[in-house]
This record gives C-alpha cells, structure tokens and sequence, in this order.
C-alpha cells in the first residue's frame, strides 16, 4: 500500500471515529486494532506493542502532569486562588476597566499553578464574569480577556499540555516548560495592551465606579500574606527548574507540598478540598494515560506503514521556503481546532509533524512553542473551539458567535506573539540555553 493510502487510512479512522461521537481513547484503540492487522502482522506482534506502549506512561517524565493537575485543584478547592484575587482586586485600585486588567494578572498568575487552559477559563469565568456583569461591563469586555488569558495556562510553565506534547514528541520535559515563560509574559502584555486599545475606543464597555480606598498598611498586608506565598510556591516550580535544582518531576512535587503548605498556614486544608482534589487529578490523569498509550500504537503504526517517512520526503521535495511549510502546519492545526480538542489534535499530527520541522532545520523546543500556541489559538477558535463552549455555559443568553467575537482581539495578540518568535526565535530559546 502507497504511504499516502496507509496514512490516510489511519488518519480517516481517527476523524471517522470522532466525527461519530466515539471518546477520543476508543477511536485511536479501534484505529490501532485494524492497523495491526493491516500493516504489522496482527497477532504475533500484539506483546510486542503493548510493551512499547505501556512504556511510555510508565515513564518518569510524565509524573509532572498528575503533580501540576493535583496543584491547580487544591489551590482553586481551597480558597487560596479567591484570596489571591481579593488581594490583586485591591492592589489596583480605582483604574477603568481595572476588573479586565485583574483578569489579565490574576489569570496569568494562576495559570502558573494549574498547568491546564480549562480550569484556568473555568476559574477566571465563576469569578470575574458575575461581578463583571453587576459593574455594568458589556459582554465583550468580560469575556473577551477572559478567554485569552485562560488559554496562558497552555504557554505558561507548568503547562501539562507541554509535559504532554514533550512526551508524545521525545522533547526535553524541562526545556520546553521554561521556553514558555518570557513568551508567556510577552503574551500578557499584548493582552493587556489590547485591553487599553479596546477602552480607548469604548470607554463605557467598562464602566467606572467608586471602589473603597486601601491604605498603603493594607496593600502591603496583602502583598505579604496573600500574594508572596503563592510567589513562593511558583519559584518552586519553575525557579528550580531555571536553577538546575530540580527535575520537573521534582519541582512538580515541590509545588504540590508547597500549596499543601500554604493551605495548611492558612487554615484552609480541609479533607473535602483535599479528596475533590485527588479524585479530580485521578480522573484527568488516568483519561490522559489512557489516551497517550493508544496514540503511541497509532505513531508506531504511521511509521510502520511508511507514511511519516512518506510524507517527510513528499513535503521536502517541493522547492519552497521552510517558512512556507510551517505555515501550512500552523493552518492544519487551527482548521483542526475549529473540530476537536488539543489532545486529539497533538496525537494526530506529532507523528507527522515532528519529523517534517525536524529535517526543515527547526529547533525542537521552537517548534513545540509555535505547536503549543496553535492549540491555544485553536481552543478559541470557532465552531467548536472548547474555551468557547465554557463561556458559553457559564455566561447565560450569550451566543456562540458573542463569545467568538469577544475572543477575536486576543486572537490578533496570539498570531502576533507567533510572529515575534518566528521573527526572533531568541525568545523562546534564551532561558532554555542558560540551563546547560
């Protein structure tokens, strides 16, 4: 069989199944048993797969998922991500539109701690859109920054997107998490420019209104028991990292102790957050295990029938610039955004995908930051962008076409930041090149 029959055979499987509603762990299962027989001599083969496939999730690089997801949970099922909130709330005091530039810090902040895009919209939502909406905000200004700055959590160290995607992909775990950082930042600021932009055009999409007065006795109280805490549980994942201290691995569970820690000082600890925490993070991680041993089979099975070899060879025998291809797979990505989430999007097109950048001359760790900005853009993106179908649950009598027009300008910010790094690829490089 040609290698464009194999690999769409196999792609069409995965869509198929999909497209029928099958969960995303089921359609690679079922593609992976018909591949077997189709292209590695089915049964006698079977161990032999299995044992390449349960080798991965037993590997130690991915113990920072379950960590960064049990992180996020205790933090937001404790109460320490309100009081964060609070303390930011009051810090910035009587600012127009200072609820969406609370979002944009807040939001950034937390995304450090949760590691995942769907808690941190879902947070940012059940927080800031009511009180948002009693201010008299128009729609578009409480969701709009909302869903951008919920999608930093993919960028951000610890994304356990990007522990994933470094997995899946064979790519440096510690090197890939502090490469999001500065481009993370850089993120944050385009979105809190975007926000000025947008109050300058409109001031009345974001109402003023008489806010208490903080003392500087006050701001600082806030500061020091509220906000530097949580600074110190950030240092612990991603300055040991940057230090060489510690694995990502570790700093994940020096994070974990860290927010147990905090919500021990605090009298917060209960055995309620505590058990909705580990029941949650056993449910996430187990469903992520489960569906990266099946797309292991999937990628040895595209190797297998020789269409990634195929498909390297196909696209670099065109006389075109490197440039040129990469915008084609930034385009497959969002078009595949607009139907399925992240996780099936990374399972189809690593595999294809990772070995084209790699013979283009693209760093690895690069190209993982240009993938990882594609799916925050695509969980945005419509119809089916996932951030999308959040707000949309959480802000009643709004529509499908509100919310993607609230997250339009941020998703300008986006394609710019992707802009910037393939115009200066330094940024995303620099912090990963001081690890040694």
């Amino acid at each position: 069989m040609e290698w464009y029959a194999a690999g769409g055979l196999l792609l069409g499987c995965v869509v198929g199944g999909m497209a029928l509603g099958f969960p995303v762990a089921i359609t690679f299962m079922i593609t992976n048993v018909i591949g077997i027989f189709m292209f590695s001599g089915g049964w006698p083969v079977l161990p032999q797969i299995a044992d390449n496939a349960t080798n991965l999730i037993t590997s130690f690089t991915l113990s920072p998922i379950p960590m960064f997801i049990l992180m996020g949970s205790m933090f937001f099922h404790t109460g320490l991500a309100l009081k964060v909130f609070d303390a930011l709330d009051k810090l910035l005091g009587k600012i127009p539109g200072r609820l969406c530039y609370l979002t944009v810090i807040g939001g950034s902040l937390f995304s450090t701690l949760t590691g995942s895009t769907m808690a941190n919209t879902a947070m940012l939502g059940s927080l800031l859109v009511p009180e948002m909406t009693r201010r008299g905000y128009n729609k578009k200004m409480s969701m709009g920054p909302i869903l951008g700055t919920g999608g930093l959590a993919m960028i951000i160290p610890p994304s356990s997107l990007g522990v994933l995607l470094a997995s899946i992909a064979q790519v440096d775990v510690g090197r890939l998490l502090i490469a999001g950082l500065l481009p993370g930042i850089v993120l944050a600021a385009l979105y809190a420019g975007m926000i000025t932009f947008q109050l300058w055009r409109d001031p009345s999409s974001a109402p003023t209104y008489d806010v208490e007065p903080t003392s500087w006795r006050e701001k600082v109280y806030q500061i020091v028991v509220n906000i530097l805490p949580m600074g110190l549980v950030v240092f612990m994942v991603i300055g040991f990292i940057v230090l060489g201290w510690a694995t990502p691995s570790e700093s994940a569970s020096f994070g974990v102790v860290g927010v147990f820690i905090l919500a021990a000082a605090r009298r917060v600890l209960t055995w309620k957050s505590f058990s909705t925490s580990l029941m949650g993070t056993i449910r996430v991680a187990g469903m992520v295990f489960f569906i990266l041993m099946n797309s292991t089979v999937f990628s040895q099975l595209l190797s297998m029938s020789g269409a990634s070899k195929g498909l390297v060879n196909w696209a670099t025998g065109f006389e075109v610039a490197p440039i040129i291809i990469l915008t084609c797979m930034f385009l497959v990505l969002i078009l595949l955004g607009m139907f399925m989430d992240q996780v099936s999007m990374m399972l189809i097109t690593v595999p294809i995908f990772y070995p084209l950048a790699i013979s283009l001359g693209y760093d690895p760790i690069w190209f993982s930051l240009i993938v990882l900005m594609s799916l925050e853009m695509a969980a945005t993106t419509p119809p089916f962008g996932l951030l999308l179908f959040i707000m949309l649950g959480m802000v009643k009598g709004t529509t499908l076409f509100q919310v993607a027009a609230a997250a339009l300008p941020f998703l300008f910010c986006d394609l710019i930041l992707i802009i910037i790094l393939v115009v200066a690829p330094g940024l995303g490089l620099w912090l990963p090149s001081l690890m040694g």
